[in-house]
């Protein structure tokens, strides 16, 4: 079967690491055809606009991305496209498998969850504006709808992927109606559930607890901000960001993307780490049906770790398209040739 797909490369070390992704996916066999689409500042130089409508429609069409990353300028410039495309496109659960890898220093080698964010509103919206100078009031807004979605979602996934537990992650003894509301959804629709366990943990409890015991932990669902802050530190626990997948799913379509940042200090130098990305291209080949092609690519690649071949930033020497060409010499039948 052949597919379309949107790519955008994305800033800094994005172009490099979307290359040797690209190249080991082609290597399992699967038949893409890529639409190059441009977002964020390179977008906004062409068209004027960091979110083209282009990149958008593309989008639509397509219903699948896989996106490198983009820079966010900080307290000034433009506002997120990520944030921004999530809205368009209304991608309203992120998802974060949190699995550590082998060969790669970790605090827990073991561990093996998923974060489920909800991604549409909460404080992480950016929903702000100036009372009076020196005055800043930012607003929260939590809904039935939206929290009812997202916590439907995450038992959904858990009961697909074979897991056992969903924990929702929130702050309702402080705010009682916003976080509260979110809770009672979430009790609403795990009565839906019987045959998966459902439990609650208070935010700053269960970063402690994520830290001390991870292994409690299955599938974890929680408002927009919470979850930003706690995929973050879940990565840290399996060696960072440079190791943690992303996807951004909606009725309307998914993208896939590297979670770290666009990394402009050694772009173009051949030694950024595209393992993120080429796990969110594995997350991506499963969302479209092509398991084989999937399971192909994910063997491949825990093999180039259990061999010991890792990026700089890992401890090893491979660079960026060694350690895909690495990958791609132990795909079975039918590899495509190195360059």
């Amino acid at each position: 079967m052949k597919h379309t797909i949107t790519l955008i490369p994305g800033d800094g070390i994005g172009p490099e690491i979307t290359a040797a992704t690209v190249r080991v996916i082609e290597a399992t066999g699967v038949d893409i055809n890529w639409e190059t689409q441009i977002l964020g500042s390179q977008a906004l130089e062409k068209y004027g606009e960091t979110l083209p409508a282009t990149a958008i429609d593309s989008m639509r069409s397509t219903k699948v991305a896989l996106k490198g990353p983009i820079m966010t300028p900080v307290g000034k410039g433009f506002t997120s496209v990520n944030v921004g495309l999530r809205r368009a496109l209304d991608l309203y659960a992120n998802v974060r498998p949190v699995k550590a890898l082998p060969n790669v220093e970790c605090r827990y080698p073991e561990l093996d969850l998923v974060i489920v964010r909800e991604n549409t509103e909460g404080l992480y919206s950016g929903i702000e504006h100036v009372v009076v100078p020196g005055v800043v009031e930012s607003l929260k807004v939590i809904t039935e709808k939206a929290s009812t979605r997202i916590a439907r979602y995450a038992f959904e996934f858990a009961r697909s992927s074979g897991r056992k537990k969903v924990t929702a992650v929130h702050k309702a003894n402080i705010m009682k109606l916003s976080d509260g509301l979110f809770l009672e959804c979430f009790n609403a629709v795990a009565k839906d559930y019987p045959d998966i366990e459902a439990d609650d943990k208070i935010i700053d409890n269960c970063c402690m607890q994520l830290v001390m015991r991870p292994e409690q932990f299955d599938v974890l669902v929680m408002e927009n901000l919470y979850g930003d802050i706690l995929s973050d530190l879940c990565a840290g626990l399996i060696g960072g960001l440079g190791l943690a997948p992303g996807a951004n799913i909606g009725e309307l379509g998914a993208v896939f993307e590297a979670v770290h940042g666009s990394a402009p200090d050694i772009a173009g130098q051949g030694i950024a780490n595209p393992t993120a990305l080429m796990l969110s291209a594995i997350q991506m080949l499963r969302h479209i049906g092509e398991n084989e092609a999937a399971q192909k690519f994910e063997a491949a690649l825990l093999a180039t770790f259990n061999d010991g071949i890792k990026t700089r930033d890992l401890g090893g020497d491979a660079r960026t398209a060694e350690f895909a060409n690495a990958i791609i010499d132990r795909i079975p039948s039918g590899a495509t040739a190195t360059v």
